[in-house]
């Protein structure tokens, strides 16, 4: 049974009528219905219309019941099982299976480890193992050729989406994941999440340095409220650290794994950089389950929505700045210089103008039905690309004014990246330019609806499986 000791938990032997499309509002994994229904819809609907898809991981079933326990046969199985389904989508058909592996897509697509595509669940060791050696072969079509050498050692690449333009990293979480018992966070040489930040520091200068901007990408986000820490601190910190320290490339950060469409900010002023170095142990937390449940959300969520209503609004603001406007002096200059303003005081608060004290990280959906099967398509600014779309998919698949002090820079300048040159203009997560996100649509499929009409008398003849509109960030206010 379902290895939790409630009742109404057991997926496979509790009572009731699941429906076709699987169990809404449940811990119940999705039935291959939903897959195959939900790949159709995207054929039919999206396939025309984006330019590359982030798979953000969990394509194998959790291991809840008890008596049908996963096998690694299973967990790989399940997983060649999407790569056939993007490749029924979005697959090249005269160049399927040819000498280049790399060249079978229309599109990119960047996957992602989720904890639940290895074997035990959550537990991923130091590389080169066995997991990084079976997804080289499961991913050959979507990693790299030059960077294959790579993944098998750690589970991380890139691909460069637009070529000389954009690049979308597939970071492997589970590395920094507060759950994975075989690694310890990221401050110690000896420990591959130390290594993956490394990798990630390089490869995000060479971005740096050829003008390209990024995306980075994972399965477990870092999420860190009271009551729920995803990432051990070490590396939290490192993550917070470096995204903001390439701000100017960064465009933002797209992960999965918590079942629940939200977004999330990483604060730098609570960068700590004794931490990162190892100098100083964070205080460990007992481990707790990361799996976020209908009922265990309300606690995190409530916290999210507490340190949002801490930032400054926005409304205020430009009232600080009228009324410190007034006090100019004709000439256009502030009369007593030693005062700063209101509307100073606010902005120091935030990172400057641009807010840079704060990075992004959106969290999508999945297409399991904790609640409904979800899924998202951004739309990112292509100005003076001469690209006709402006669409990219993401399909969420569970199936000193900006906070560092100056002197921690220089104690520590050989341990971190660089920061951008002080001349250079905000990065595209705070103004708006060539590839900066303008929006999101978020798509749902109400399973209420579709399985009752698959189950009324006429059955599936008049039945129609779709994912609708759930909101656009554009329109909706």
């Amino acid at each position: 049974r379902y290895s939790s000791t409630e009742g109404d938990n057991a997926c496979h032997w509790g009572k009731g009528d699941a429906g076709i499309f699987g169990a809404k509002k449940t811990d119940c994994d999705s039935p291959i219905s939903l897959v195959n229904a939900t790949f159709q819809w995207i054929n039919d609907n999206l396939k025309d219309s984006i330019d590359f898809v982030v798979w953000t991981g969990d394509s194998a079933r959790h291991d809840n019941d008890e008596l049908i326990p996963r096998s690694e046969k299973q967990v790989i199985y399940l997983n060649e099982l999407l790569v056939n389904k993007f490749v029924e989508v979005f697959g090249k058909e005269d160049n399927i299976n040819d000498t280049d592996p790399t060249n079978d897509f229309t599109i990119p697509i960047i996957p992602n480890f989720g904890n639940n595509d290895i074997l035990p669940h959550n537990i991923f060791s130091k590389g080169p193992n066995r997991w990084t050696k079976t997804f080289t072969d499961v991913w050959r079509a979507f990693i790299p050729e030059e960077q294959r050498h790579g993944f098998e050692r750690g589970g991380w690449f890139f691909v460069e989406v637009i070529p000389n333009k954009l690049a979308v990293f597939s970071l492997n979480t589970l590395y920094f994941f507060d759950n994975n018992a075989a690694v310890n966070g990221c401050a110690q040489k000896s420990e591959p999440g130390y290594e993956h930040f490394e990798w990630l520091r390089i490869q995000l200068q060479f971005i740096r340095e050829r003008g390209m901007k990024a995306i980075l990408s994972g399965h477990v986000p870092p999420a860190r409220t009271e009551s729920k820490q995803s990432w051990d601190e070490t590396c939290w910190q490192k993550y917070t650290y470096y995204v903001q320290q390439y701000r100017d490339v960064i465009i933002g950060g797209l992960y999965g794994h918590m079942n629940i469409d939200h977004f999330m900010l990483q604060d730098s002023r609570q960068v700590d950089m004794k931490v990162i170095s190892g100098e100083v142990k964070p205080t460990k937390k007992p481990r707790k389950s990361q799996r976020l449940s209908i009922r265990s959300s309300a606690d995190y969520l409530t916290e999210l929505r507490y340190g949002w209503s801490n930032l400054p609004d926005k409304v205020e603001m430009e009232k600080m700045a009228a009324h410190d406007d007034m006090r100019l002096s004709p000439e256009g200059k502030r009369k007593n210089k030693n005062r700063q303003s209101k509307h100073d005081k606010s902005l120091d608060e935030i990172g400057g103008y641009w807010g840079e004290r704060y990075s992004a990280t959106f969290v999508g959906a999945s297409v399991v039905p904790n609640y409904f099967p979800a899924m998202r398509v951004y739309e990112y600014n292509t100005t003076g690309m001469g690209h006709k779309s402006s669409k990219t998919s993401v399909l969420d698949r569970d199936l000193a004014s900006a906070g560092l002090e100056e002197s921690k820079h220089k104690k520590h300048k050989k341990k971190g990246p660089k920061p951008p040159s002080k001349s250079q203009p905000p990065g595209p997560a705070y103004s708006p330019q060539t590839l900066s996100l303008l929006s999101y649509t978020q798509y749902f499929a109400n399973l209420t609806r579709i399985n009752a009409a698959f189950a009324s008398p006429h059955g599936s003849s008049k039945a129609n499986f779709s994912y609708e509109v759930e909101y656009d960030t554009k329109e909706d206010k």
